[in-house]
């Protein structure tokens, strides 16, 4: 049903030597302009602002979960049991395409023109005008499988628990891979030992109990990269004045005020949803954008793009602290509130339990005696951070036109 590469392809990989490539349809896939457009959409976004030399590439983190996925298939014990060739292929095909759906600085861009990634994923995967459909459409109901597997559907609920759940191939590479990238030596997780203690009991993942330890460490290292690399406040300045940058030619759009350069792309994403369009934005596109409107007419637009193209970002506070001292000055200012002020929530925890006992989003622990019990109910670490475990921040980020910039 689906084709061997007459000669194994491979990939190298800084954390994983070779990445190899045997299906035609996976090969055929990376070849596509949607998964090569990847290749222009950094992964970390505005993190490389503080981490300089995070500039990896949604591409190469989506080659990685592929490449754990086939991992898993081969090392993990009774998953080929439990998959038919056919599920197989699905689980390799939806761990290489889980991330192609993201825009431009993802987030940010999320944020302002409210668009969901893993839903323009589902579109990109099932839209006759992609690539990607072309190659899927060699097997009927391939694209629908795939998309469904995103969208968790549920029609293929082992599959879905190993792409998306709180211990996955998509976390299991992104961790390791952002520690690397950032130096952020706390991040790094043992995925080799991870993949050796995992195993399938009754249709679900489980992970022996030798290997508690290795789970432990993996969830205080995603708690900490949240908290130290993901949410750091230099990283979400930059990004909120990139949402300000949007958020101004958004108002700008909206009013019919010609500002002098061509932006139909957004237009269309913002009034249509175009998928074509969609596809053309990238980080190039983006800071190629921004680049030129460092000349604009508009003065708004104009600063905040001298601010984000020349890293001159904005001030921030936790709210614990003087928040009515900085609130009631922007409040009271239009302008200001609009693109130079944002109140900013983040939050995290190391272990969520599920009341329901069968969810695929708990991690589930074999005992010697064949029995399954939670994590929390095995690791009194974990149980001891189902409270403690959880943080929560509030920020302000505010700024000043023309105090950088003049």
């Amino acid at each position: 049903m689906f084709t061997k590469l007459p000669k194994q392809r491979v990939f190298r990989d800084p954390l994983y030597g070779n990445i190899p490539v045997d299906y035609k349809i996976i090969w055929d896939l990376i070849d596509t302009k949607e998964v090569q457009r990847l290749r222009r959409i950094r992964q970390l976004s505005g993190v490389a602002m503080v981490f300089h030399t995070a500039e990896h590439s949604r591409f190469g983190h989506s080659l990685g979960v592929y490449h754990i996925a086939n991992r898993m298939i081969n090392e993990v014990l009774g998953l080929k049991d439990n998959l038919s060739q056919y599920e197989q292929l699905l689980f390799l095909i939806s761990s290489l395409l889980h991330d192609v759906g993201h825009g431009p600085y993802s987030h940010a861009f999320e944020s302002v023109f409210n668009v969901c990634h893993e839903q323009i994923t589902c579109r990109m995967i099932t839209s006759e005008l992609t690539e990607i459909n072309k190659v899927l459409s060699i097997e009927k109901g391939l694209a629908e499988d795939v998309s469904g597997i995103i969208s968790h559907s549920g029609k293929f609920p082992l599959v879905e628990s190993l792409i998306s759940s709180q211990l996955d191939a998509d976390r299991l590479d992104y961790l390791n891979r952002d520690a690397h990238f950032t130096g952020a030596t706390y991040g790094f997780v043992d995925v080799d030992r991870l993949i050796r203690v995992m195993e399938i009991v009754d249709g679900k993942v489980v992970y022996r109990a030798a290997g508690v330890h290795a789970i432990e460490n993996y969830l205080m290292s995603r708690y900490h990269m949240y908290w130290q690399v993901y949410y750091h406040p230099v990283a979400r300045s930059y990004e909120i004045i990139l949402e300000g940058i949007y958020r101004r030619i958004y108002d700008l759009i909206e009013e019919k005020i010609d500002f002098g350069y061509d932006v139909s792309e957004l237009i269309n994403v913002l009034e249509t949803g175009d998928l074509t369009s969609y596809i053309e934005l990238d980080d190039s596109y983006i800071n190629g954008l921004v680049k030129s409107l460092t000349k604009c007419s508009d003065p708004i637009l104009k600063d905040l793009s001298l601010s984000f193209m020349n890293r001159r970002l904005f001030k921030y506070i936790d709210t614990k602290f003087d928040e009515d001292k900085v609130s009631k000055e922007y409040q009271e200012n239009d302008i200001l509130c609009r693109y130079y002020y944002k109140v900013d929530k983040v939050s995290q925890v190391t272990y969520i339990r599920e009341d329901d006992s069968l969810n695929v989003n708990n991690i589930y622990i074999l005992l010697p005696n064949g029995s399954v019990q939670s994590l929390d109910q095995f690791s009194g670490i974990i149980y001891g951070l189902l409270e403690s475990g959880k943080k929560q921040e509030k920020r302000i980020f505010y700024g000043k036109p023309g105090i950088f910039n003049v």
